[in-house]
């Protein structure tokens, strides 16, 4: 049964053109989440193999000029230069869902805002909850709250589920929006100092970076060096270096003017997303995720009340929260959900939520920076919660497999060969009148054919 008028239909199927863009942005993804667990699985075998010493030295070596605050490890340049792309296209990602993305319309947004809170908040609380009752420390309450959209996708991509496109959709969104806060949890709850001439003339940058953009001024060679001026006073104000990358994404156009096929922000990050997804993200992770595994080490796991707090948040929280808040924003705003779906689809995507890698291992650095054990542990526990978030996805997704594919076969289906798929034209009004039309040209174009024949004939036959 069809939504009644007044109701707004969650989870139903994407525009032509936003369901392209989804296609093409989580395409690009889904390679970077498998380079990203190439990335994480030689970081485990260096630090649990003879190559662990090799694998220490090269993260913990130092280079850069002091004087700029910028003499940093290996790892320290993969946490704080390296992520600061992924943050830049998280940045225009974002901008793009608020001008021409499901965050444009406030009451279509209201939805994977809500859950994407809920999918913060709960986590959080899982954490507060065991820690609080087990006397751990509660600065890693944030550990568990974000996502990892490009893990997730790999996820997707090695069990091979024909996920819809509104799910995947709803999933991106999701993941953009957690980017936000959790950008906005590491400036707020992570900055011990701050640095108010550095910080000051990092704004300064920043609005020098907005006025060239809004102006029209291009080249490369202007905006990449103020872009790591931009970065450098960040990084020396104290407030984390990635706020840096948002902030200059989110100031990128993303309408397309006269003359032009694509907006600024589109074109930038066609050019920087394969660094982000192909180099930045695998690089932090490869230096990231190298933790000791042993016996007694996934033991404190699960026995110690930090790294089980950061387990339950991801596997248990994540889930909670994202099912959580979707059904409350559906059941007090006028949406309803998709009639091809189930909420057993919402919460199949909720789990997968669960996987929390690479801001879930910055985080984890920035919350115990006087204790690089308990970073361990926790580091651990982010990766065995999103394994665990990844089998309970994988195995919930199998369970609608043949339902997603159907939906998946109608909404590629494209029997007339016209590169639009024939779902899309049967829903636009104006599909039967042009087809009409073009059924009375050809056969407007039949008789006249006839007639021609027909005079022939009759020539034919006359005396001569």
């Amino acid at each position: 049964m069809a939504a009644p008028p007044n109701r707004r239909k969650f989870l139903g199927r994407l525009s032509l053109p936003e369901r392209t863009f989804v296609a093409d942005a989580l395409r690009a993804e889904t390679v970077g989440g498998v380079l990203l667990l190439i990335a994480a699985i030689a970081a485990l075998i260096m630090a649990n193999t003879p190559l662990s010493d090799f694998y220490r030295d090269v993260r913990d070596f130092s280079f850069g000029p002091e004087s700029l605050h910028l003499n940093l490890s290996v790892s320290g340049w993969a946490q704080d230069g390296l992520l600061t792309i992924f943050f830049f296209v998280a940045g225009i990602e974002l901008k793009r869902e608020l001008v021409a993305g499901e965050l444009r319309d406030p009451k279509a947004a209201a939805l994977p805002v809500v859950a994407a809170v809920c999918g913060m908040v709960v986590p959080a609380l899982f954490y507060f909850a065991v820690n609080s009752g087990g006397g751990g420390d509660l600065g890693g309450w944030a550990v568990p709250t974000a996502t990892d959209i490009a893990f997730a996708l790999a996820v997707l991509a090695v069990i091979g589920t024909s996920l819809p496109s509104a799910l995947r959709a709803f999933l991106l969104t999701l993941a953009v929006v957690d980017d936000l806060f959790a950008i906005l949890i590491i400036a707020v709850f992570f900055t011990s100092h701050i640095n108010l001439p550095a910080l000051g003339g990092s704004f300064v940058g920043l609005a020098l970076f907005w006025l060239l953009h809004r102006k029209g001024v291009r080249g490369w060679y202007i905006y990449v060096p103020l872009a790591l001026v931009i970065w450098a006073l960040m990084h020396a104000s104290g407030v984390h270096a990635t706020v840096a990358g948002v902030a200059m994404g989110l100031m990128l156009r993303c309408t397309v003017r006269d003359g032009e096929k694509h907006s600024p922000a589109e074109h930038i990050e066609h050019l920087v997303r394969p660094l982000s997804a192909g180099l930045a993200v695998p690089l932090f992770a490869l230096f990231a995720a190298g933790v000791t595994v042993t016996g007694e080490a996934l033991g404190d796991v699960f026995t110690k009340p930090e790294p089980l707090g950061v387990v339950l948040g991801l596997v248990a929280g994540k889930t909670v929260g994202v099912f959580g808040g979707s059904w409350l924003a559906a059941r007090f705003t006028k949406a309803e959900l998709n009639e091809d779906l189930a909420w057993a689809d919402v919460f199949a995507v909720a789990s997968l939520a669960g996987i929390g890698f690479t801001v879930s291992l910055l985080i984890g650095e920035l919350a115990f920076p006087d204790n690089p054990v308990l970073v361990g542990e926790v580091k651990a526990a982010v990766l065995i919660g999103s394994l665990i978030a990844a089998v309970l996805a994988t195995v919930l997704l199998k369970m609608r497999d043949v339902q997603y594919k159907k939906l998946c076969d109608d909404e590629e289906r494209d029997e007339d060969h016209d590169g639009i798929p024939d779902i899309y034209e049967l829903d636009d009004p104006g599909y039967h009148l042009r087809m009409a039309a073009i059924f009375e040209e050809k056969a407007a174009e039949h008789r006249r054919l006839a007639e021609v024949a027909a005079g022939r004939r009759a020539e034919g036959t006359s005396p001569a």
